[in-house]
């Protein structure tokens, strides 16, 4: 039984109608918007009721009150054309407990609207505006949310576990199968794009400049690719390549063939905003699709890029640039400028020094760039001599098992002090949690530590991991590979930052001058100690 309406005349009514995609699922004939619009319609012819307008939020989730006609009747309501709102049910108004409560306690009231909904029974001028059983239902749709959405995460999450792909768009590069959606092919239209990207890479190009070339191209930028409008509130950049893109595109493994999804998620079910999560939360999984780049190239660009990450200068551009360290304190060291009447010379200076020199924290470590340079050149070239004049693979094995005995000792002590300092990130999560279920800290507070603290953690794994999976098997299967990289370098006539970068992990200048270069082979050590 509808409720009656006296007087009648007194109202201009809003009919409310909303669909979102899983009531559609649920029950097509009975939720559809034609239905709900026949429904309430019938019921104002009865009851004789001036209807001032027809809001539809058509596909929209009940769990957000960011709705386009919803906010288009709230603002009708507030000029004061409507004073009573129509809606099949509860339901069709919010599934969102507390967004709920706010219009029927607050705002409805406020503005002396008179709320129905029909099938339920509901009536604010019969029951009130705080009716148990409209608090009850409204508490009950909200459940019913959460229980549809933890359904829907678990069903995408198994999907991600089996490499299928969930997402909207295709990557840049890629587009969804014509025969299945969740598979990806590659997409020759961009393809040659992301390979022209990784080449620019490869040629020494940073991201910022790879960003520039493309923009100078007219190569369209994934966005404009996919028709995706942009923004209302555009930036000067807005259409245009920027080096945070291209970072992120020559860093996705999603180019060797390997589907990398579940990089962020949402804060709740009823919240938009999003976090992102630590790499070791991702879900990878391998060899799920045709790759655009090949291994050997992504893990090269993979050295170019990490050796830029804690680059501060970017004014000025040399071979090692992003390769020294100092000894002493373990910074980066940076670059100046000194103008002589020889003309402008660069010098490597220590960081730290330079920020603390009050304190005497470090030392200066001043020495001309090139001086290092041609230094490292000389060093590495006497390094890759020695080794392939010693490849007698008897002779270099007995010595590389000498070397990898001590080097073994090694890293279980470091994988053991990291491990260490790992329990104690671990202590650090649980505090805050603790706190967080202890309402010491604010929601926004507890996402940022945890971030922090989850990335730590994930550096802190990777290095474990790195240690742990040293095997000694490797050094046959990695001659071969180190004999190619050394004839090059013996063989260049230049030297590009890509080669450097392929043989050296880091370089580091110690406080009398002396330079140490730390190979990414061990066996390239070996030469040293025969």
């Amino acid at each position: 039984m509808y409720p009656k309406i006296d007087e009648p005349q007194r109202y201009s009514a809003a009919l409310y109608l909303r669909l979102s995609k899983d009531d559609e699922k649920k029950d097509k004939y009975s939720e559809s918007i034609k239905n709900q619009k026949s429904l309430l319609e019938g019921y104002a012819d009865k009851e004789h009721l001036n209807i001032f307008d027809v809001y539809i939020d058509d596909g929209y989730s009940g769990t957000s009150i960011k709705r386009p006609d919803l906010k288009r009747m709230l603002e009708d309501i507030s000029n004061k054309k409507v004073n009573m709102v129509i809606t099949k049910d509860l339901s069709r108004l919010s599934r969102n407990h507390i967004d709920t409560g706010h219009l029927l306690e607050t705002f409805f009231p406020e503005k002396k609207v008179r709320y129905i909904a029909l099938t339920d029974g509901y009536d604010t001028e019969i029951d009130g505006y705080t009716s148990e059983l409209a608090m009850f239902k409204s508490m009950f749709n909200d459940l019913y949310t959460r229980d549809i959405s933890r359904k829907i995460i678990s069903i995408k999450r198994d999907k991600q576990k089996k490499g299928l792909f969930i997402g909207g768009k295709a990557p840049y590069g890629y587009k969804k199968s014509p025969t299945d959606k969740n598979h990806l092919i590659i997409d020759e239209e961009t393809a040659d794009n992301v390979r022209y990207i990784f080449q620019l890479a490869l040629n020494g190009k940073s991201c910022r400049q790879i960003a520039m070339t493309l923009n100078a191209e007219n190569i369209p930028t994934p966005a404009m690719y996919a028709n995706i409008k942009p923004s209302e509130k555009r930036g000067a950049f807005s259409g245009l390549w920027s080096s945070e893109r291209i970072s992120e595109m020559l860093q996705n493994e999603v180019y060797i063939g390997n589907m990398v999804q579940g990089r962020v998620q949402k804060l709740s079910h009823k919240s938009d905003s999003c976090y992102k999560l630590p790499k070791e939360k991702w879900t990878v999984v391998e060899n799920t699709h045709e790759p655009i780049i090949d291994k050997d190239t992504f893990e090269k660009v993979g050295l170019l890029i990490k050796s830029r990450v804690k680059t501060r200068s970017r004014k000025y551009d040399y071979l090692l640039k992003g390769l020294v360290y100092c000894n002493e304190c373990g910074s980066l060291l940076g670059v100046m400028n000194r103008k002589l009447a020889s003309g402008e010379m660069l010098y490597f200076v220590c960081r730290t020094y330079q920020r603390f020199t009050a304190y005497e924290k470090c030392t200066c470590h001043c020495i001309r760039v090139e001086d290092v340079t041609n230094a490292v050149i000389e060093q590495v070239r006497n390094v890759c001599q020695q080794f392939l004049s010693k490849l007698d693979m008897a002779e270099i094995n007995d010595e590389t098992q000498k070397l990898l005995q001590f080097e073994k000792k090694r890293q279980e002590k470091d994988a053991a002090d990291l491990k260490n300092k790992l329990k104690t990130i671990e202590a650090k999560i649980d505090k805050i949690y603790d706190d967080k279920l202890s309402d010491n800290i604010s929601n926004e507070m507890f996402q940022r530590f945890y971030q922090k603290f989850c990335e730590e953690q994930s550096v802190l794994k990777e290095k474990i991991q790195e240690l742990e999976s040293s095997d000694e098997k490797e050094i046959e299967l990695n001659l071969e590979n180190i004999k190619e990289l050394v004839t090059q370098f013996l063989n260049a006539e230049e030297y590009s930052k890509e080669l450097l970068v392929s043989l050296i992990e880091r370089i580091e200048l110690k406080e009398n001058k002396e330079v140490l270069i730390y190979f990414r082979f061990k066996e390239l050590n070996v030469p040293e100690h025969l």
